[in-house]
């Protein structure tokens, strides 16, 4: 069927009829609709979701040499709408989540000031607060696009669920810097994690001035711990691990740290066997949820879904395609769509049962755009590990069955040896 009989009869109210051809009626009996006839669950201080939703969890890889360092995968695919529920937020530690006492917390800022400050929690509070929603994406995410050849049981998650979206409120990070008073030829900040590895990264002071967030609070609560409570910056559109959590200082100075987890870790080896540090800007990214990999889906009406977002701004705007890349349809954006955050798209489709390939590519605002696999692999090494955002493909067997549609690259490809490893444990390290 294509698209313009099927736009036809979705106008014609033939959409009910499609999806009647292919619906399998369960059984039911009067039972069914019967009230029950027990009470149901008492009034509870803290709601729980259903049990029959207990199958909704991250996922952590089975390859983690140790669950205190590493990370854990939003369930994209099993998640609706653009605001990723506090519990199933993405996770990256470095030494474990820390037990911080909001009643003994303190963020000192220091260094080259004219006002060295000491906050607590309360006086974080008192400040003129701002809410936002960013998406916060880790560096990693991506890195089984770097395997070759491809995974073939590749799902959603595993692909892209090192990024999650929420609603953060706290203190933009000026209105302190102000309050303690920059000293000429400060350039860079240096803030400093309350986690046993004390983890550190530097921080341009143009971009802490723009638009970065002090914030103590996620989707209308208090941050997780495994969020950093009880306050963590939020960093809009730049790589997860500069946005320190557990936060409990921030040095100014004039010059970066130089920190380990930004020279031998969380640089970028281009193709040309340059490194290159300082890479936070998250490029264009999208991903297909539905259908995708390890999914079943019967011939007929489908509403393609997936999500979109890019550390440059808006997004503009996603296309699809069925032929791997030779043509292209726009998908529809689901508002609001706001910079720096997950934008869900959808786009009605008709499978007629023959195998096919789904592309999604998003496009931002400043005309970025995702690459191809093999494109992406003409600026990044091989052995690189960070900022994989190529196009993902999903491929749809005769049967119905959604596995992973990318294809394995040429002549001198990636084989990776020794063990398993990367922040998520899905990569090998070499």
């Amino acid at each position: 069927m294509n698209r313009r009989k099927f736009f036809r009869l979705l106008g014609a109210g033939g959409l009910l009829g499609l999806l009647k051809a292919r619906a399998q009626t369960p059984p039911w009996d009067e039972g069914t609709f019967a009230p029950t006839r027990t009470l149901g669950e008492p009034l509870k201080e803290y709601g729980q979701r259903s049990p029959f939703e207990e199958g909704v969890v991250r996922y952590i890889s089975p390859n983690l040499r140790t669950r205190h360092s590493g990370a854990s995968f939003a369930p994209l695919e099993k998640l609706e709408g653009v605001i990723t529920p506090n519990g199933l937020h993405f996770e990256r530690h470095h030494a474990g989540a820390p037990q911080v006492d909001p009643k003994s917390y303190r963020l000192v800022i220091h260094g080259m000031v004219e006002r060295p400050l000491v906050f607590t929690l309360e006086d974080l509070k008192r400040f003129p607060s701002v809410t936002r929603t960013y998406f916060i994406e880790c560096a990693g995410n991506g890195q089984n696009g770097y395997r070759n050849p491809p995974d073939p049981e590749l799902t959603a998650t595993r692909s892209r669920g090192l990024a999650s979206n929420a609603s953060w409120t706290g203190v933009p990070l000026a209105l302190l810097l102000k309050e303690a008073g920059v000293k000429p030829g400060a350039r860079w900040l240096i803030p400093e994690g309350m986690d046993a590895a004390m983890y550190t990264r530097s921080l341009p002071l143009e971009k802490a001035m723009e638009d970065v967030l002090v914030a103590y609070a996620q989707n209308g609560e208090a941050l997780r711990p495994e969020q950093g409570y009880p306050v963590r910056l939020v960093v809009p559109g730049w790589e997860g691990s500069i946005q320190v959590k557990w936060l409990r200082r921030i040095l100014v100075t004039d010059q970066p740290a130089m920190a380990k987890d930004e020279t031998s870790e969380y640089t970028d080896v281009t193709a040309d066997g340059r490194v290159l540090a300082f890479t936070w800007v998250m490029d264009p990214e999208s991903i297909i949820t539905y259908p995708s990999g390890g999914q079943r889906i019967q011939p007929g009406f489908h509403e393609i879904r997936g999500l979109a977002w890019s550390g440059h701004g808006r997004i503009a705007k996603v296309e699809i395609s069925f032929d791997e890349g030779r043509t292209w349809r726009q998908a529809t954006l689901e508002p609001p769509v706001e910079p720096y955050a997950f934008v869900r798209f959808k786009l009605p489709w008709y499978w007629d049962g023959k195998e096919v390939v789904l592309w999604s590519r998003a496009w931002d605002e400043k005309g970025n755009t995702q690459p191809t696999r093999e494109e992406f692999f003409k600026k990044w090494s091989r052995n690189n590990r960070y900022h994989y955002n190529a196009i993902q493909a999903w491929r749809i067997l005769p049967d119905g069955r959604v596995v992973n549609g990318d294809r394995p690259l040429g002549q001198g490809a990636f084989h990776p040896v020794g063990p398993v490893g990367g922040c998520g444990g899905e990569v090998l390290d070499v």
